[in-house]
């Protein structure tokens, strides 16, 4: 088991540094999107940036790019012990490392809300979608895309907590919130300024 997981941890590293908002919306737009927008590599940057479809595809590359590791470690390793929920939740953090601090980008990524997103649904839907629920119910009432995606962060621990009663993965689950919330530091700032980009509006 430790052989294994020694071989999934650099490959969700690897994995989830593939900067796919980057990629698409230099394909589609031939447009840095670093330098554009929020500067951000998520998929609403690249929804703003390059249009809709290369948003999309960004969206589902940041969640297959958590979801994939998490589905072979469970596969490779097994959750039946806290154990195997500890190896588990490592690859999951290994995959979110990627994407926060991605190797291909000189270590500077993204917010990591759809990659978190991408792992969190392999180990509890239920749980993923009370928070895409919260995520929405903030969007259409306040308009913010980050307001949205801070909230849903803050329940995404309990949420996990009342769907798995795992410690490990709880834990886990606490530790991504945490960096979702930090990477959203100046997110944070204007919302409270009020001068945040409206999600609402194009």
């Amino acid at each position: 088991m430790i052989c294994k997981t020694m071989l999934l941890l650099p490959f969700a590293y690897v994995l989830g540094s593939l900067p796919w908002g980057v990629i698409w919306t230099r394909i589609f737009s031939g447009v840095d999107v670093r330098s554009a927008g929020s500067k951000n590599i998520g998929a609403y940057n690249v929804f703003r940036v390059a249009g809709k479809m290369p948003g999309l595809m960004t969206l589902g590359g940041d969640l297959f790019k958590g979801a994939i590791p998490v589905l072979v470690g469970i596969s490779w390793l097994g959750v039946s012990d806290w154990k195997g929920e500890v190896l588990v939740c490592l690859v999951a953090l290994s995959a979110f490392a990627g994407h926060l601090f991605p190797v291909f980008l000189g270590f500077k990524g993204g917010k990591g809300v759809a990659t978190a997103a991408g792992c969190f649904l392999v180990i509890s839907p239920f749980a993923l979608l009370v928070c895409v629920l919260v995520y929405i119910f903030v969007l259409c009432c306040w308009g913010y895309s980050s307001a949205g995606s801070l909230s849903a962060a803050a329940i995404l621990p309990g949420s996990i907590w009342l769907a798995t009663h795992s410690a490990p993965i709880t834990g886990c689950a606490f530790i991504m919130a945490l960096l979702i919330f930090i990477r959203h530091k100046d997110n944070i700032k204007r919302l409270f300024e009020g001068t945040e980009h409206s999600s609402l509006r194009r």
